[in-house]
């Protein structure tokens, strides 16, 4: 006979079974909890590479574009005629073509006489052609500069062209007017560079300048 007010005592089975049952929840709890948080970061982390990359990728595109805009924002070959430019050198010339010029940071308008090797190369400097190269903008000056500084330049000052001028010492002629650098090179066929054909070439393309 049980005494009155007194619960009767459960099963220690009944209260094995019970723990175990909450054990195996609060694991699954915990699992679940550990497997959420080592995932999150993962893809939080896997996320910001990828919009990190994909932000690198614009800029540098943006930069490229820009920094193009900026150094071949002029046609060379819109500043100088055939004519004029056969004129310079003494001799007929073929339709001009553009190079590249990375003494002014741009393009370079070249046309070639008779005696031009073969095959031609607009992007570096040959005998028998004319190079023609106009730059524009706020960098003009610093192009100027930096090429007048150069170790192999031995800058000789030449007045009556735009804001200011020199002859290289060797084979071109540079001009700054205004926010414009120009640079010529006039290289005839077995003779040395001629800055007086340069400085007639000078002196039809500044007024278009």
């Amino acid at each position: 006979m049980q005494h009155a007010g007194r619960r009767p005592s459960r099963d220690p089975r009944t209260r094995s079974v019970v723990a175990g049952s909450v054990a195996a929840v609060v694991a699954a709890a915990l699992l679940a909890a550990c497997g959420s948080s080592s995932s999150s970061p993962g893809t939080t982390a896997a996320t910001d590479r990828s919009t990190t990359t994909s932000s690198a990728s614009v800029t540098t595109a943006a930069s490229t574009t820009t920094t193009s805009a900026a150094t071949a924002n002029v046609d060379s070959c819109s500043v100088v005629t055939q004519a004029e430019a056969a004129s310079a050198l003494g001799q007929s010339v073929t339709p001009g073509v553009l190079g590249n010029a990375t003494v002014e940071g741009g393009l370079a308008c070249v046309f070639y006489g008779p005696s031009s090797p073969t095959p031609t190369t607009p992007n570096v400097a040959q005998t028998d052609s004319v190079r023609v190269v106009v730059v524009k903008g706020a960098d003009a000056l610093n192009w100027y500069n930096n090429y007048k500084s150069s170790p192999a330049v031995h800058a000789q000052a030449v007045s009556g062209y735009g804001d200011q001028a020199f002859y290289d010492g060797y084979a071109s002629l540079s001009v700054v007017k205004g926010d414009t650098y120009l640079r010529i090179a006039v290289a005839p066929a077995g003779a040395p560079p001629s800055l007086s054909a340069e400085e007639q070439l000078a002196t039809a393309i500044l007024p278009k300048l």
